[in-house]
């Protein structure tokens, strides 16, 4: 750890790594938050808890700031937990084992936990420092960010007295953003009939590794792979030519990680095995370029598992192909109005299926509201193909841009000054937690700024160093230039 904290700023690096040794799953953040409640009452600084558990701590203006506008600091406590298969990490107990890499901090075969951690350590640095000039702050750590954002959904009313907001959770450091996406979780479940695997069939596993994954909404664009889909799409081609039973799915992971692997185990069904391999052959051939650029190291497996007792009936296996097949994943509409930028998606996030039970955990985003609830209603239909009961749940607004706001003005002058060019102003595919905190707290004046994070949601995740830095000054540049309340 000492090679985290040695790196600059090192009253940041200081703080992420005290923050990654303490486990931060999503609903699971007691210990988190017992610490970041330590932290601040350590510091001798008002420190508060409301009823679900968001932290809450503030600061005196340091002195000659005590007219400025009154800050809010936020950012998520809570980390996306994945893993690369083979790599035995217990994110309930362990801390994030770290490494620099060059110029970037990676974590060994995890999640690297820089969302939101870069942020949380950065609103740390500034509470324990006693030389940094900053106006009165209120820094707000919420949980759940990233399986609900229940944290911000229920945020305690009229506890903050800000009305400026920075969040700090975006990943390139070149950008504000001043808008982003609501989204709804989609659920369904359904039953199906199975029947006895008979003597002399054959267990197999079909396995689909080796995909990038990444965050469902900020690399939504990029047309990465997706590990339920294709393995679908090879159970597909296999069952064009021969009896190929399922006996069990488990795909993908969070609704808000592009899936990475998915695994089917199954029975053959009288078959030539020659048959099967030919077709999987020909999937391979089909799909693997298509993969080629943006997940070369896609591979699709075909290996001996053992026979089990069940399998799902030949019909209701159809049916379940075609609504997989069904399910739309990726993006579903540019925004007309701003350039760029992904306005509607579906990530296709889990499937699993066994013991007569199939579950299919989907995450639609969109920055129009109505859209949103129209492509769900779509994915509905696509399930209910399979008899599927449908739940929507988690339902959260997007952040609607305000191009004209005051911080955004000295933020963007800020950084042509420093930096010699123009930020990019732009809305974000993500679900940031702004727009729920403009519903909890009307009127508040936001803007959301980090580091660059690239794998986000993913084990290949990692933060660079070079841009720690420079988000680190402009935060504290930013801070200087807040005007007088």
């Amino acid at each position: 750890m000492s090679q985290i904290t040695s790196l600059e700023p090192a009253e940041v690096w200081k703080q992420f790594a005290a923050l990654n040794a303490v486990p931060r799953p999503s609903k699971k953040e007691e210990q988190v938050i017992a610490f970041m409640m330590e932290f601040g009452k350590s510091l001798g600084l008002e420190t508060e808890k409301d009823e679900v558990g968001n932290v809450l701590i503030r600061k005196p203006a340091s002195a000659g700031m005590e007219d400025r506008r009154v800050v809010v600091l936020q950012s998520h406590l809570d980390m996306v937990c994945q893993q690369n298969a083979g790599t035995n990490h217990d994110f309930e107990t362990e801390g994030i084992d770290m490494y620099v890499d060059g110029d970037w901090v990676k974590a060994r075969g995890t999640t690297l936990g820089a969302d939101n951690g870069m942020g949380v350590a950065a609103i740390m640095a500034l509470l324990e420092s006693k030389t940094i000039q900053h106006p009165p702050l209120e820094a707000i750590f919420t949980i759940d960010e990233e399986t609900g954002m229940t944290g911000a959904q229920e945020l305690r009313q009229n506890w903050l007295e800000g009305k400026l907001l920075l969040n700090l959770d975006t990943e390139d450091d070149d950008e504000l953003s001043i808008g982003c996406a609501g989204g709804v979780d989609i659920t369904a479940t359904w039953k199906y009939a199975t029947e006895a695997v008979s003597k002399g069939m054959a267990g197999r596993v079909l396995t689909v590794r080796g995909l990038n994954g990444g965050h469902s909404g900020m690399d939504i664009h990029k047309g990465l792979g997706n590990a339920n889909k294709i393995l679908n799409r090879v159970l597909f081609r296999l069952n064009e030519v021969a009896d190929v039973r399922v006996v069990s799915i488990d795909g993908g992971s969070l609704r808000n990680a592009i899936p990475r692997e998915a695994f089917a185990k199954v029975a053959i069904v009288g078959t030539d095995e020659g048959v099967i391999t030919t077709a999987l052959k020909s999937a391979m051939d089909d799909i693997l370029p298509e993969y080629k650029t943006t997940d070369p190291n896609l591979s699709i497996e075909w290996a001996e598992g053992e026979a089990s007792e069940r399998m799902m009936t030949r019909e209701d296996q159809v049916k379940m192909m075609n609504a997989i097949y069904a399910v739309p994943n990726g993006i579903h509409r540019m925004s007309p109005d701003i350039e760029d930028l992904v306005q509607t998606s579906n990530n296709l996030a889990r499937v699993e299926v066994k013991e007569g039970e199939g579950k299919i955990l989907c995450l639609t985003r969109s920055s129009v509201d109505t859209e949103k609830m129209d492509h769900a209603n779509g994915i509905k239909a696509a399930l209910q193909l399979v008899g599927a009961d449908v739940v929507f749940s988690g339902s959260y607004p997007g952040w609607t841009p305000d191009p004209s706001s005051q911080i955004l003005k000295t933020m963007r002058a800020l950084y042509a000054e420093l930096y010699g060019e123009e930020a990019n102003v732009l809305a974000c595919h993500a679900g940031l937690e702004c727009g729920l905190l403009g519903d909890r707290y009307p009127g508040m004046e936001m803007i959301s700024f980090g580091p660059n994070i690239r794998g986000a949601h993913s084990p290949d995740e990692k933060v660079q160093i070079s841009s720690v830095q420079k988000f680190w000054g402009f935060l504290l540049e930013t801070l200087k230039r807040v005007e007088k309340a």
